[in-house]
């Protein structure tokens, strides 16, 4: 059996998951955190659910802008902290600086990341994440089996959307689960090959 590879990211109604107005100190953009209010303040229904993903995750992909904007908060542990599971960052190099016992290894292009992440997880869960064209690339490579959504109830009105840049082809879906929250609606979609 090979493992399971799950697309999971947080995105507003209207499909944005930044705000406009990115920079170094806001890398959501303006308000964009909004976007992650349901991990640090949500209900236990939702703090559950995280939980449930994260027991069957063992090893995660994110792209290189994603990692650094995010590296400084993250800190050598990574975005799943205690746990510290391995990063795998898309990226043509490496950057000069890394944290001290990092999680963190760098790999050239989307399929080999895949491979050096499956290689970690053995049979359990690889996770992609952080950023709409990492997404887009694993989505239009047919790479995905999964698509989790946490929906957010707010409406950017511009910013980076998920799904804007696929490459035209139909994907089809199949539900799996929604779970509703004050915070977020939780979707959870299987590809159809």
């Amino acid at each position: 059996m090979t493992n399971n590879v799950v697309l999971d990211i947080s995105m507003s109604l209207d499909g944005f998951v930044t705000a406009d107005g990115r920079s170094p100190e806001e890398p959501l953009g303006g308000g964009g955190e909004r976007l992650h209010e349901w991990l640090l303040n949500g209900s236990e229904e939702d703090h559950a659910m995280l939980a449930q993903a994260g027991r069957g995750t063992a090893a995660v992909i994110t792209g290189r802008r994603n990692y650094e904007d995010s590296v400084r908060w993250w800190g050598s542990d990574g975005p799943t902290g205690d746990a510290r599971l391995p990063v795998f960052v898309v990226s043509h190099g490496r950057p000069d600086e890394l944290p001290e016992n990092g999680v963190y290894a760098f790999s050239d292009g989307i399929e080999a990341a895949l491979a050096d992440a499956r290689s970690a997880a053995g049979e359990r869960t690889v996770c992609v994440m952080g950023g709409a064209d990492i997404a887009q690339q694993y989505l239009d490579a047919g790479l995905i089996d999964e698509i989790s959504i946490h929906l957010v109830p707010v409406l950017f009105g511009g910013g980076l959307r998920l799904f804007e840049h696929l490459s035209g082809r139909h994907i089809e879906l199949e539900n799996v689960s929604s779970t509703q929250t004050a915070a977020a609606t939780h979707l959870r979609f299987r590809v159809v090959r």
